[in-house]
């Protein structure tokens, strides 16, 4: 009886490793990082990352006890994802964040679809973005010296210089893991380890680098692209996220193309996006690739050969439109119905949106420049609809007009000026000049700030700080500066949005300056 044959389902090859080994491996892995954050942010960093371990692993124990699941919790990998989303936090991010994370991560994303090895997107990404969107305000707050302040990336963005160095180090104000230094190292031992597969860091890295390099605006610049590299959690995204085992393709191609998926949507979020934070969603966008990957990409099994296979079963090859499901077959062309659709009402109400525009562009004109009774437009084909100068961020001189009375006399300009380093898109203002180069007013055609902070700008209180003032550029003044003569306060925790608006202000002036001599 003792020489008794014990059955049981397959695998019955295992790995020497257990899903406890490999995510105490894992946690150590974050724990330079970790250490860093907290050396540089201080205790309400330490608090972000201890809440959030806590309410991830006290979640997945609350739910094995309630649905009779066993000893889960213990496996580590609750406490991993607690980890991964308190280092992808800001460090002045509100306790209640990480709390609600985690439960959101460990509960919605991974228990309700099976637990372990049942979840279809990366908990602790999941868990982020939930927080992005649900509580964007307290999320993208941060802060150097007490000032609210722009993520290097969002600097980065807006065409300013940024250190890459403290970058590296993790000393700029970003997230809490975000030394570059620690995380590769803690991604280096785990490749070294065979824990990660070097297939997915290596091609997301990459793809994102070459996609960066070739649309990016300044070429293979190394600072540029190690400036971006080292922001928006494109490292800790390679190693720690993308590589999850459970959303991550099995067979060593379609890890590759995986990455580059990644990498790619990564870049594209990164140059023609609006947000600092898109990385996070392009490898979610990835997850969801992974099944139809591991559909179609399978791994060749041991002394397989293809056409022995094929003739002991005797069938011919089904056709490729027979083997695609039909669930992604319905999926395209309800896809397809709908961007005809779209694509329809779109043409029909495309001259009606054209003139709207410009109705609403010709009322700002008269709003700022209120003397005119009529307007007649400024030739400038060189210079409308490209980045104007380096020295106005991301500004973009659209049209420019001159405003003439009864007469035919001019009596000022109205310059339509649109910032894209806005903080949640575009900003878009016309600004009225006098003739003699006093700024009249300033007028918004298009603002999609955040509510409450960024949405402030429309207020008197903010823009009309500009009016009746003869200076050649404004500077904007944040906590602690100087007072100047050609100061504009800063709104107070939108800072990315008031110079934005400020940069957009200066370069209408600037080419008021060029061209105003023309008649």
């Amino acid at each position: 009886m003792n020489n008794m044959i014990n059955i049981s389902s397959g695998p019955h090859v295992r790995d020497r490793w257990s899903t406890r080994f490999i995510m105490v491996i894992v946690f150590l892995s974050l724990m330079p990082a970790t250490i860093v954050g907290v050396l540089v942010h201080g205790l309400h960093a330490l608090l972000i990352i201890v809440l959030a371990i806590v309410s991830a692993v006290g979640t997945e124990f609350l739910f094995d006890v309630l649905c009779h699941k066993g000893k889960s919790y213990l496996d580590g990998s609750a406490a991993v994802t607690g980890l991964l989303l308190a280092l992808s936090l800001s460090p002045d991010t509100p306790l209640f964040a990480p709390v609600i994370g985690s439960i959101f991560a460990i509960l919605v994303v991974k228990c309700c679809f099976g637990g372990l090895g049942k979840n279809f997107i990366n908990p602790a990404l999941a868990g982020r973005c939930f927080l992005l969107i649900s509580f964007s305000n307290s999320m993208t707050v941060f802060k150097v010296d007490m000032v609210s302040s722009a993520t290097p990336v969002a600097e980065l963005l807006a065409g300013r210089a940024v250190n890459v160095t403290s970058m590296f180090l993790g000393t700029s104000n970003a997230v809490i893991g975000s030394s570059i230094a620690a995380l590769l190292l803690g991604g280096l031992i785990l490749w070294a380890f065979d824990i990660i597969h070097g297939e997915i860091c290596f091609s997301v890295l990459g793809s994102f680098t070459l996609f960066v390099a070739l649309f990016g605006g300044q070429g293979f610049d190394p600072v540029f692209l190690a400036a971006n590299i080292c922001g928006g959690g494109v490292v800790m995204g390679a190693f720690f996220m993308a590589t999850d085992y459970v959303t991550s393709p099995v067979s060593k191609l379609g890890q590759m193309i995986y990455g580059l998926i990644i990498g790619v949507l990564g870049g594209l979020f990164r140059i023609f996006g609006s947000s600092a934070d898109s990385f996070s969603y392009a490898i979610l966008m990835g997850n969801l690739f992974t099944p139809l990957i591991d559909m179609y990409i399978l791994p060749k099994p041991f002394a397989y050969r293809k056409k022995a296979i094929a003739r002991q079963n005797g069938q011919p090859k089904l056709p490729f439109s027979k083997r695609i499901p039909k669930s992604v077959l319905v999926i395209g062309l309800i896809t397809l119905l709908a961007g005809a659709a779209l694509g329809g009402v779109f043409k029909l109400t495309e001259e009606r949106i054209k003139e709207q525009k410009e109705r609403a562009a010709w009322q700002s004109y008269q709003a700022v420049v209120p003397q005119a009774v009529s307007f007649r437009a400024v030739a400038a084909p060189d210079i409308y609809g490209k980045i104007y100068g380096s020295s106005f961020g991301r500004s973009t001189i659209n049209e420019a007009v001159i405003g003439m009375d009864a007469d035919g006399k001019t009596v000022g300009y109205a310059i339509s000026v649109t910032s894209s380093e806005g903080y949640d898109g575009n900003i878009t203002i016309s600004v009225g000049i006098a003739a003699d180069g006093t700024v009249n007013s300033i007028a918004f055609t298009e603002l999609h700030e955040t509510p409450g902070k960024g949405m402030l700008a429309a207020d008197a209180s903010f823009k009309d700080q500009f009016n009746g003032r003869a200076v050649t550029s404004f500077k904007l003044l944040t906590t602690g500066s100087v007072e100047a003569s050609n100061g504009i306060d800063c709104i107070s925790g939108a800072t990315v949005t008031s110079k934005a608006i400020v940069n957009a202000v200066n370069a209408a002036l600037d080419f008021y300056n060029n061209a105003k001599g023309v008649q």
